[in-house]
């Protein structure tokens, strides 16, 4: 039936109060619970997400803790908070210089071509919030200035050049991964004869021959892997900040370690809530890469052996994961994107080529609505400025059943979005707000003449709806053909070229070569739509 009209649509936006900043409920490692989110200083937030060691080309393991924090950060922008979100470089670590003297060249040179590679397959994924890139590097005297403060404090000591944190001295160590002190006793590696114990950790290294090195107090020598977090998300964030995020693999050692080190130093919690995502593992095989939606909706929470299993099972370069510009030569950004956030963000994530083709095959149902939305208002689904905030989109159904419907929708996405960053929640949401729209058009006859003002309103603040949300979770932001991998444009005018010909047959009445041109088609793998306003092909596997 078709929807009820009870007024002309003109959906007036409600503005709501600015300072009204939707509540939040979000899972925290540290406590092991969801948690109302209040950040440390209120209507502004503190991000900070662990980056790449930068010596070899990144793969899409890389990409998981970004595109998911790069929608959490647009998603807490729309609720109204200011976001900062600093994602940190490691440019100097022993992988770094064992492969750039392979390669023949200065550690520095590699970690910016490694960087540079990094950053270019974010930008492919839409990732573009993160407003600051600190470089280990360029903080060595803010690490000193941490190490030196925890010696004297009583929390480090010196020992033939090197700097360690004495684990015993910190009574809250563990609390992250839930391990006891006994339980991270270990061989100690080829420096166990200078610590007083082999749980202890470095903080500062010293120089081998013909290594990159910086003057400390102690000597030559470079910055320990944990600690050079600790001083990068203090310069930028303060003492202690709102969020701290990274793979589950980081809970033990890293993220044990920063909080160790830092709240000793500064006597503050480091940051109030740590989130952790699943890694990504293989779906044919056992390894760690990426991402799948075979994740659980809503994950369990992980005791340390199920975190150490995830970790052992993690897709790295070792086990076959291959540069993600590869990926990109056989699958578009956007595809990978949407797989990345197609759950929810905490449990593990099952990558394969198939699953990645289904998600392709799912999308192509979302550029057939953008073209025929296209067709039926004249305007551009592209070109549609969505909301900034979640209170900037409220509109007024004005009792119409369709819009009512859609309110409900947006309403969900919120909700799903409200409760630990629910993007697979989300992207639930999507689909179901596209069968509205396309059943609405439907019934409507939308396609067919010249469409009525009242249901063309409808349509098109349903239509505002779907680039809100989807701008929201950073998809659809411009035309996938600018996006596609390989020769997609190429073969986008090649089917154009055909679907012309066989328009031409249809209107001569040769219907056999019409009918000849879809059936190839259709044993290739591509769909022909009829409709008034055009002929739209699809892949269809």
């Amino acid at each position: 039936m078709p929807a009820t009209q009870k007024k002309p649509a003109s959906m007036p936006a409600k503005s709501a109060p600015a300072e009204a900043i939707a509540p939040l409920r979000i899972y925290n490692t540290l406590s092991r619970t969801k948690e109302n989110f209040e950040p440390v200083k209120a209507g502004e937030v503190g991000m900070y997400l662990c980056g790449p060691t930068v010596y070899k080309p990144s793969h899409i393991g890389h990409m998981v803790g970004p595109v998911i924090f790069d929608a959490i950060k647009r998603y807490l922008t729309y609720c109204g908070y200011k976001v900062t979100w600093v994602v940190n470089i490691t440019d100097v670590d022993d992988k770094l210089i064992k492969e750039s003297n392979a390669r023949k060249m200065t550690m520095a040179a590699l970690a910016t071509e490694m960087t540079a590679d990094y950053q270019e397959n974010l930008a492919a994924l839409n990732v573009s919030t993160i407003d600051h890139f600190p470089k280990a590097t360029d903080n060595i005297d803010e690490i000193l200035r941490i190490v030196s403060r925890l010696i004297e404090q009583g929390f480090a000591y010196a020992s033939e050049g090197d700097v360690y944190f004495e684990v015993g001295k910190d009574p809250g160590y563990g609390k992250l991964s839930r391990r006891s002190l006994d339980s991270v006793q270990g061989e100690g590696g080829e420096t166990a004869d200078r610590k007083r114990s082999t749980s202890d950790f470095a903080l500062w290294k010293s120089a081998k021959p013909d290594e990159p090195a910086w003057d400390s107090p102690w000597g030559k020598g470079r910055p320990g892997w944990h600690i050079e977090c600790t001083a990068m998300s203090h310069r930028i964030l303060g003492e202690t900040f709102d969020i701290h995020g990274g793979g589950l693999d980081l809970i033990f050692p890293h993220h044990e370690n920063e909080i160790a080190q830092s709240e000793c130093c500064h006597g503050k919690p480091q940051a109030k809530y740590w989130l952790h995502n699943g890694l990504m593992q293989s779906a044919t095989e056992v390894g760690k890469v990426g991402g799948r939606s075979s994740r659980e909706a809503s994950p369990a929470t992980p005791a340390a052996s199920d975190i150490d299993a995830q970790q052992a099972a993690k897709i790295s370069k070792s086990t076959g994961a291959t540069p993600f510009k590869q990926l990109l030569e056989r699958h578009a950004a956007e595809t990978i994107r949407f797989f990345l956030l197609s759950t929810h963000y905490r449990s593990p994530i099952q990558y394969s080529e198939e699953l990645l083709q289904e998600t392709a095959r799912s999308l192509e149902g979302f550029y057939r609505y953008i073209k025929r939305y296209d067709r039926i208002t004249g305007e551009r689904f592209y070109q549609l400025t969505p909301p900034a905030t979640r209170n900037a989109g409220a509109f007024d159904p004005n009792g119409n059943e369709t819009l009512t419907e859609i309110a409900a929708i947006r309403a969900r996405f919120q909700e799903a979005m409200d409760d630990d960053f629910n993007t697979g929640g989300g992207i639930a949401t999507l689909f179901d707000l596209l069968r509205v729209l396309n059943k609405f058009a439907d019934v409507e006859k939308l396609e067919a003449g010249t469409p009525d003002a009242a249901k063309l309103a409808v349509f098109k603040q349903g239509t505002l709806v779907l680039r809100e949300i989807s701008s929201v979770l950073g998809l659809f932001l411009q035309p996938a053909a600018a996006k596609a991998a390989g020769d997609d444009a190429l073969v986008d005018q090649l089917m154009r070229l055909v679907i012309e010909v066989r328009a031409n047959a249809r209107k001569n009445k040769d219907f056999g070569t019409a009918d000849i041109i879809r059936n190839r088609l259709t044993e290739i793998g591509i769909a022909l739509e009829d409709r008034p306003g055009g002929t739209e092909w699809t892949k269809t596997g």
